[in-house]
């Protein structure tokens, strides 16, 4: 029953910390990565005016009437 503490605090520090560099790369590759590429696919062709024009002439905007 000696250093039975040490022992398994030893076992379950590496144990966490091995489990956590796993769901912080997951996250990186399964989630993280796949976002920026389809924001930047987004933003590629995205043009801003064409938007606002749009939501112009829907009436969205109290200050800019649509024409």
């Amino acid at each position: 029953m000696r250093r039975l503490l040490a022992r398994r605090m030893k076992f379950h520090l590496f144990g966490a910390f091995f489990v956590s560099v796993g769901c912080a790369a997951l996250y990186k590759f399964l989630i993280a990565d796949p976002r920026k590429r389809a924001y930047a696919e987004f933003y590629k062709n995205y043009d801003p005016m064409k938007d606002f024009e749009a939501m112009r002439a829907a009436g969205v905007f109290e200050s800019a009437p649509p024409k």
